[in-house]
């Protein structure tokens, strides 16, 4: 019975935080923008030449899919905090960390889907073969997945505070260093015709374990939040 109560709390934060993300656009938007926006850039600051561009794709790709990223993270519980929400979220009884866990979903599904499923129609821009798109498409799932995990961490911490984004950014961006590091690498050797499934693994190794240890740690940064 129990399980089933907390099943169900889950879905319905993870549904009602997509209803608000889908009424405020600018907040779907804004990420999918900025990272249009760098790599139609990147040709005209650089080289128009398909060869030269190939070369560095993976990590323009990755480098302005992780910086979009971290646009709508100091939204996360912000909302929450000023309406009285997350109090609520604290005094139902239910576990705090499935309750983060299922609003880090909906922050992925609003933010980091979108740029995964876009990345394709900008890689082709830069000279990626189609044989890549997968492994580019699959890498930026796991990575985006990671830095919103980490990133509902660092908003959680930074809940309430003054420039509380700028804070943020410092906070998430040395953390998710590695997951660029092998997602611009699997990215690379796709390209190049190698099988990426090392680095892919280590991505999913790393999705994993943020997955899994951020949920509690957001629990317990929210609780000393609310003191």
């Amino acid at each position: 019975m129990m399980q089933t109560s907390i099943t169900q709390a889950m879905a319905l934060i993870y549904r009602g935080d997509l209803i608000l993300a889908f009424r405020r656009w600018e907040q779907i938007a804004q990420p999918v923008v900025f990272l249009a926006m760098v790599t139609t850039l990147v040709p005209l600051a650089l080289s128009p030449e398909l060869g030269e561009l190939r070369e560095i794709a993976g990590g323009v790709l990755w480098i302005a899919a992780l910086l979009a990223a971290l646009l709508g993270l100091e939204f996360l519980y912000r909302s929450d905090h000023a309406d009285g929400t997350l109090e609520q979220m604290l005094l139902s009884g239910q576990p705090l960390a499935l309750i983060a866990l299922a609003k880090t979903a909906a922050h992925w599904t609003a933010s980091g889907l979108p740029l995964v499923l876009v990345s394709p129609l900008l890689a082709v821009g830069l000279g990626v073969p189609a044989d890549a798109l997968v492994v580019l498409m699959t890498s930026l799932a796991l990575g985006t997945g990671i830095l919103s995990s980490l990133g509902a961490v660092g908003a959680a911490l930074t809940l309430g505070l003054r420039r509380g984004s700028v804070l943020l950014s410092l906070l998430v961006l040395p953390l998710a260093m590695p997951a660029l590091i092998f997602g611009a690498r699997a990215v690379d050797m796709a390209i190049h015709g190698e099988v990426a499934r090392g680095p892919l693994l280590l991505l999913g190794a790393m999705f994993v374990l943020s997955l899994t240890l951020s949920p509690m740690a957001v629990a317990a940064a929210l609780r000393i939040s609310q003191e």
